[in-house]
């Protein structure tokens, strides 16, 4: 049984970073852009959900976290692109998700903490690094979860945003599973030049750029309103 988990979990996680790729640069909102980025959904919760079985298959408590943390930020990101503007609203499952990111929240600081503090350095095998970056991560997803459930949901520029960075970071999981973790599957060269870094955080990098893009485009549209609105006003 743990080998068919595990076909699987290699299955979803190869189909989801290359559907995620193809998603990330098609145009948003585009017909193919929707139909890759449901196979990226789905590929990514498969795989996360695979890894978390064979993390606890193996009493392997930081993946097992990291695995949660992937399907809370593929489950999420699909639901703020699932949601139209008009429909800024909030339910049980934003909730559920705030439960889940408050608790990897907690886990990968004290992970962190135990592990800069122990006389290797270490914990599960990990320095405290991973630990309190994978942290300040969810620090950010849990800030911004709250922030939706007080406003009772959003829309526009804020919906788009919350969308396009958690399927970016999710994006980044599966790449740096592949690319880093498992570089000696790969030829020398890949690894001698770089290629492996590279490819695994491109989904950062391009993070950044749709962040910026889609803020700096909503700006813009708005002060072309305004504009607009000033000119067409009555004296």
């Amino acid at each position: 049984m743990r080998m068919s988990i595990l076909v699987i979990h290699i299955i979803g996680g190869t189909l989801g970073m290359l559907s995620g790729y193809v998603a990330i640069f098609l145009r948003k909102g585009s017909r193919r852009h929707a139909i890759v980025g449901k196979v990226f959904v789905v590929s990514m919760l498969t795989m996360a959900a695979c890894g978390v079985v064979l993390a606890a298959m193996k009493s392997d408590p930081s993946n097992m976290i990291g695995g949660t943390f992937t399907f809370y930020l593929v489950g999420t990101a699909w639901l703020a692109g699932r949601r139209k503007d008009r429909e800024a609203r909030t339910s049980l499952l934003d909730w559920a998700g705030l439960l889940v990111t408050l608790g990897v929240s907690a886990l990968e600081i004290t992970w962190g903490s135990q592990a800069a503090l122990s006389p290797t350095g270490m914990k599960f095998n990990y320095p405290p690094g991973p630990f309190f970056f994978m942290g300040s991560v969810a620090v950010l997803a849990t800030v911004g979860d709250v922030r939706l459930l007080l406003r009772g949901g959003i829309a526009g520029t804020q919906r788009v945003a919350r969308h396009l960075w958690r399927m970016s970071f999710g994006l980044f999981i599966a790449a740096a599973s592949i690319f880093l973790a498992r570089a000696h599957l790969f030829p020398r060269f890949m690894r001698k030049t770089g290629m492996l870094a590279v490819l695994s955080f491109l989904p950062l990098a391009l993070l950044v750029f749709w962040q910026i893009r889609v803020r700096l485009v909503s700006a813009y549209k708005e002060r072309r309103q305004s504009r607009a609105s000033l000119i067409h006003s009555p004296a």
